[in-house]
């Protein structure tokens, strides 16, 4: 019901009837109505732009109503002779008309002015308030519809950024005798905070690595890629691990406040295929699995702070034999942070299944875990991004790896597996 209507006052078009002379509504004129009605429904329906509908209202509630002037509130919309606020805020002697979503939340008021302030007839406000109804619906509508259409804007943008983080990660693997190596990145949502990376370098050796930003999504993709252009550009210097660490730790630290928040936990390896050794340079990573020929399991721990989290921090490097039959892993923490109900899939249990699966190639090895992990949680929504690295050197009797590259979509989650 519209406020500031005075039933005492309204004036009720009437004829009058041979029976008792009562006062009612002739139904010519409330057919009339009703057609004025579907008129302006589809006229305030005519449109998906917000704007356009409440001017449709306003033009209609002046010209067709003959009101003197109509406004919306919390809006600089108007109409005719625009209602004037009085001293206090009010709009003395105005009617207004709420318009409510489908959950009964105010969107705005249509605020009426007649002509010279006179009482309005029933007839205008049954028709007001008609006016009204149509109108929120179609407001909503037209705010709904711009929703959806950033949303698609933003999805656009999404998945663009989804494109270029994937063309990011290591398209082919080096091709290294006796070698086989393996990555698999599947992020929670279009993008991502982990990153892996291997870069060859001109005297022969290799340099792996895996890291992971600080929280997930669309921010933390961007560190990452900041993250990535950084060390690609320190690595191929040829400086010592130990050094690249830290200097990677410097810069992430003076890129600024937001940098520091989303902090960066990375593992580092350098390969010397031809002596069959390793260095590695852990800086708050998760600890990485060497696993020798004769069944030895030895975990890299952390050799200092994540990067970018204190100023200063220096780290050191471990130096490993890397014989024939041995196999190493690095992963980011959505590997082991799954879950199945309370029940942790974990650090001891990633080592197991790293240790008994039977396959000598790396990408069969960094399927069987894929399988375990999604076997334990039993199909549950992905967490985190999930990110891992496998290297082995292969036994004289295994077969020659053959370079390929896989993409693959599995559920809401893009899976990129390349390995050699």
């Amino acid at each position: 019901m519209a406020t500031g209507i005075n039933p005492a006052t309204t004036q009720i078009p009437s004829l009058n009837t041979a029976g008792d002379g009562a006062q009612t509504m002739d139904l010519q004129q409330q057919v009339a109505r009703l057609q004025a009605l579907l008129e302006v429904s589809r006229q305030v329906h005519s449109t998906t732009r917000e704007e356009e509908v409440l001017e449709t209202v306003l033009r209609i509630v002046v010209r067709e109503l003959e009101m003197a002037g109509a406004a919306f509130s919390n809006s600089e919309l108007s109409y005719g002779d625009a209602p004037q606020k009085t001293e206090d805020g009010k709009f003395d002697g105005i009617l207004t008309f709420p318009l409510d979503d489908r959950e009964g939340k105010r969107m705005t008021e249509l605020i009426v002015a007649p002509p010279e302030r006179r009482p309005i007839t029933l007839y205008e406000a049954d028709f007001l308030e008609g006016l009204a109804l149509q109108a929120a619906v179609a407001l909503e509508n037209a705010r709904n519809h711009e929703r959806n259409l950033q949303w698609a804007r933003v999805q656009q943008d999404l998945d663009a950024a989804r494109q270029i983080q994937r063309s990011l990660l290591p398209q082919r693997m080096p091709s290294i005798s006796g070698y086989s190596i393996a990555v698999k990145s599947q992020t929670c949502y279009e993008v991502g905070g982990d990153y892996v990376d291997i870069i060859q370098l001109p005297e022969g050796g290799i340099i792996m690595a895996v890291a992971d930003v600080a929280g997930k999504g669309l921010a933390s993709a961007i560190m990452a890629t900041s993250f990535r252009a950084a060390f690609r550009a320190m690595a191929i210097t040829g400086v010592s691990l130990d050094l690249l660490a830290t200097r990677m730790n410097q810069h992430h630290w003076q890129e600024g406040e937001e940098a520091r928040r989303r902090y960066v936990t990375a593992i580092f390896l350098r390969l010397d295929p031809k002596r069959g050794e390793v260095e590695i340079v852990n800086a708050g990573h998760n600890p990485g699995f060497v696993i020798t020929p004769d069944g030895v399991q030895h975990q890299i721990e952390a050799a200092g702070t994540p990067l970018g989290l204190l100023p200063g921090m220096t780290y050191s490097s471990e130096r490993l034999a890397f014989n024939r039959g041995s196999r190493l892993l690095f992963y980011t923490d959505g590997l082991t942070e799954v879950f199945r109900a309370e029940e942790e899939f974990g650090q001891d249990r990633l080592l197991l299944e790293f240790s008994n699966t039977p396959a000598q190639q790396a990408d069969g090895i960094l399927d069987a875990l894929w399988v375990a992990i999604h076997g334990f949680s039993g199909g549950g929504p992905q967490e985190d991004d999930m990110t891992a690295l496998v290297l082995c050197h292969l036994p004289a009797s295994a077969p020659a790896p053959h370079p390929h590259a896989e993409v693959k979509v599995e559920s809401d989650c893009e899976t990129v597996q390349v390995s050699s």
